[in-house]
């Protein structure tokens, strides 16, 4: 949609133009399609401000049909109350567009006429915008949550929320949570009360066009969807820090157990605890530890190479660690195995599939906001973070 900054005063087509602070009044409309019996409705459309509703109302008649169409065509579909004198759109006007209004009414003696009207919202100050994860048509693992990172802050959290709708195959039971990203954004992520079920189909309806963020927020622009869907096996990979073994779990059964090497005990090189959802298979990458806040400890290319958390645990090969697998954790805070192993492994597993890690030694639970760590929170938990609890 083409969002312009000038503002066009509301008018009648048949009519004068109005102030853009004033009513139009549909008193002048244009010869009516059927015969009239008394006199005709008098229809007015008030202006409304950017992220207020639409409203029509008839005095002497009632409201036969509303249409409320964008400049690109784009209908605000609405209800009828008031005995069936006004009208109100669901959705709300956004800033920068321009409406044009067509009205039907019907007159005291059954009588009809047509009368139009178009008006423009004021452009946004600020415009909101935001990234969702997973991507549009992804196939994923059981533990991926749906996550809204926002350019801008959001104050007004649960107007936001509002407009967010999940939709899945099965009847998914979740709830919205907000925190803060790793990045230091707002961020809301939709988290099912279980794990998901293989093969549910997920779709997101974001009908935030029009919607104000708040304070220094900004308006939204535009509505988005995605939609993806849960992988049909379920993948349950489980590292055991004490006993150095990392297990691939298959539809609830144990298909393969690897010896591993953890993050070194006892200071800033031991790994994190709780669930970590895979977030991306980045395969060879260069790894640096300046990047983590590891002085010079090492620069090296690093293969088969899995994302865990922001804060750079991964799971990857570490053949240079390999007098090490199942014996003892001496990694900088990753999973490391064997080149095999880490490449069987890198094939097997898809962003969304849980990393269940336990371990005593260990340097606290994942956040919430580093990498998807919405797991390491109950249910109840989980649900007071919604905006709308």
């Amino acid at each position: 949609m083409l969002r312009t900054g000038i503002r066009i005063p509301l008018f009648l087509l048949t009519a004068v133009a109005l102030t853009a602070c004033s009513a139009a009044t549909a008193d002048d409309a244009p010869p009516r399609s059927a015969a009239t019996k008394g006199a005709p409705a008098k229809v007015t459309v008030v202006p409304p401000a950017a992220g207020r509703p639409v409203s029509v109302t008839a005095s002497g008649g009632t409201l036969a049909r509303v249409k409320v169409v964008d400049e690109d065509g784009t209908e605000l579909t609405g209800r009828t109350g008031a005995g069936g004198s006004a009208w109100t759109s669901d959705r709300k006007a956004a800033p920068g567009a321009s409406y044009t209004v067509e009205v039907v009414a019907r007159g005291a003696g059954g009588g009809e006429s047509t009368s139009r009207a178009s008006f423009s919202t004021p452009a946004a100050d600020r415009v909101n915008k935001l990234s969702l994860a997973p991507g549009k048509n992804t196939t994923v693992g059981v533990a991926q949550p749906l996550s809204i990172v926002f350019d801008r802050p959001v104050a007004n959290k649960a107007d936001v929320e509002r407009q967010l709708k999940v939709t899945t195959s099965n009847g998914t039971e979740g709830s919205w949570g907000w925190l803060t990203d790793y990045s230091g954004k707002d961020r809301v992520d939709w988290r099912p009360k279980d794990y998901w079920k293989p093969g549910t189909r997920v779709t997101l309806e974001a009908t935030l066009d029009g919607t104000d963020s708040g304070r220094a927020g900004g308006w939204f622009v535009r509505d988005y969807r995605t939609a993806f869907t849960v992988d049909t096996t379920a993948r349950v990979i489980r590292v055991d820090l004490d006993r150095k073994k990392l297990s691939v779990v298959r539809n609830g059964r144990v298909v393969t157990t690897i010896p591993v090497s953890g993050g070194t005990p006892g200071g800033d090189k031991r790994s994190w605890r709780g669930t970590a959802v895979l977030m991306a298979k980045e395969g060879t990458i260069r790894m640096n530890s300046e990047t983590v806040g590891l002085g010079d400890a090492y620069d090296k290319l690093v293969d088969s190479s899995m994302r865990l958390t922001w804060s750079g645990m991964y799971a990857h090969a570490a053949p240079w660690n390999a007098a090490y697998f199942g014996r003892a954790n001496k990694s900088s805070g990753c999973i490391g195995m064997s080149d095999a192993d880490a490449s069987a492994l890198f094939a097997t597993v898809r962003p969304g599939d849980p990393f269940e890690i336990t371990g005593a030694d260990t340097k606290g639970v994942v956040a919430e906001g580093n990498g998807y760590g919405d797991w390491n929170l109950s249910w109840a938990d989980w649900r007071a973070k919604s905006a709308l609890r």
